[in-house]
């Protein structure tokens, strides 16, 4: 089944609601309805703020602490998150679309009901994370540590996956077969709940072997 488009803003069902984005963005901070355009925000210190039915466009963050932050329906297009800590932050009705992660530290994080499409993943840290219903649709997933985490109902349609760690991680109705490239790292023996395609399973193949401890020889 095809994953769904990306909305546009004016789709959203809060969008003639949202208020230009004024003041600092803080700890502890609420922002409600609120819709940050071509805003850049540097280490600054925002852990357990909340972000509910926003919009963040042409946004970047960089080298932020967000730990515990919120985002529930926040819908975003073309962020930038760079260096920063969202550790422990939760996701809910979350759409990322043709955005951008680079070093950031998410482990512990939980996201529900998200959506991420164009997406370039490079070096985030989502180890012992939570992810439930959870796409990655035409996505990069560069050098992405998924271990120790817990996925269930996550899919990877279009995406590439480049050096993936899921290292002790647990799946449950994993979809694996959408992806293009499938570059795992580590953890392949932790593939146990996910489905993958007749393809992907030759082109896992040494991967499994290495993990088994089984030696390949045709001569």
């Amino acid at each position: 089944m095809p994953a769904p488009a990306p909305r546009e803003l004016a789709d959203l069902p809060y969008a003639r609601h949202l208020e230009p984005w004024h003041g600092a963005l803080r700890r502890d901070g609420d922002h409600d309805s609120v819709r940050a355009d071509g805003h850049t925000f540097a280490d600054t210190d925002a852990g357990s703020a909340r972000f509910t039915e926003s919009a963040f466009s042409s946004v970047t963050f960089t080298g932020c602490r967000m730990r515990r932050a919120r985002f529930n329906d926040v819908w975003m297009h073309t962020v930038r998150w760079v260096g920063t800590e969202l550790a422990e932050s939760d996701w809910l009705d979350v759409e990322v679309i043709a955005s951008a992660l680079a070093g950031v530290e998410a482990f512990g994080a939980e996201l529900r009901r998200v959506a991420f499409h164009n997406c370039k993943f490079d070096s985030v840290n989502l180890r012992t994370g939570t992810l439930r219903d959870v796409a990655f649709v035409d996505c990069l997933l560069r050098d992405v540590d998924f271990a120790g985490a817990t996925l269930h109902d996550v899919t990877f349609p279009g995406s590439t996956l480049d050096g993936v760690r899921f290292g002790k991680a647990r799946m449950r109705s994993v979809d694996l077969r959408g992806a293009v490239a499938l570059g795992i790292a580590d953890g392949a023996d932790a593939l146990r709940g996910a489905t993958i395609s007749g393809g992907q399973l030759l082109e896992l193949a040494p991967v499994f072997a290495q993990t088994l401890g089984v030696t390949v020889r045709d001569d």
